[in-house]
């Protein structure tokens, strides 16, 4: 019969601490490029949109953007409606917004790396373990951010609604710039430390 190697408490806490910490780094990672992403196009946001549009809001616009996750705008006048997508780093020429598309990437390529220096990673497998589970914590706020950074507005002009909204397109923002933009580049930071530990 063979015998079954069965994880100490000791590794069991290691692991579910790093998988953890690392969820709890996804959050911060997210937050962290979102802040480099208002630095940078603050004032763009403020001379597109004026008093429209929250700042916070359009910044997260950007930052949803440079994900390549589109902004779905839709509206409607009088019973007719319309939806649409939006770029805003791709319709604009300041070099600042152009490139916010290597934000994300390299947050969190460098979250990924100190995660695994700091969880002494020491080879590939241990890397995927730190690195992957950032995905968590970035998709919770990628999510959730999907879902509040939409902005709305109503007139009516001689008995005629109209109506207007823009949002990050909820799926994409999931799957790509929750799921896929972490695994891919939180991880790949974590190997890379990894293996120049090794």
């Amino acid at each position: 019969m063979a015998q079954q190697t069965l994880a100490t408490p000791a590794e069991s806490v290691s692991r579910g601490a790093s998988i953890a910490a690392s969820a709890g780094l996804g959050v911060l990672a997210a937050v962290v490029g979102y802040l480099i992403t208002y630095v940078m196009v603050v004032d763009e946001v403020r001379e597109g949109f004026g008093d429209h549009v929250a700042e916070w809001t359009g910044v997260a616009w950007y930052y949803y953007n440079a994900h390549l996750v589109d902004i779905e705008a839709s509206g409607e006048i009088a019973g007719w409606g319309s939806t649409d997508t939006v770029d805003f780093i791709a319709q604009t020429d300041a070099t600042s917004a152009t490139a916010l598309y290597v934000v994300p990437p390299l947050v969190l390529f460098a979250f990924g790396a100190v995660l695994a220096y700091q969880l002494d990673a020491r080879n590939l497998g241990e890397a995927v373990l730190v690195g992957a589970p950032v995905t968590i914590g970035y998709a919770i706020i990628m999510s959730l951010g999907a879902v509040v950074a939409e902005s709305s507005a109503e007139a009516s002009f001689l008995g005629i609604e109209a109506t207007g909204a823009m949002s990050p397109e909820l799926v994409p923002a999931i799957i790509l710039g929750g799921i896929i933009y972490p695994v891919v580049f939180a991880t790949a930071g974590a190997v890379v430390a990894a293996l120049l530990r090794a």
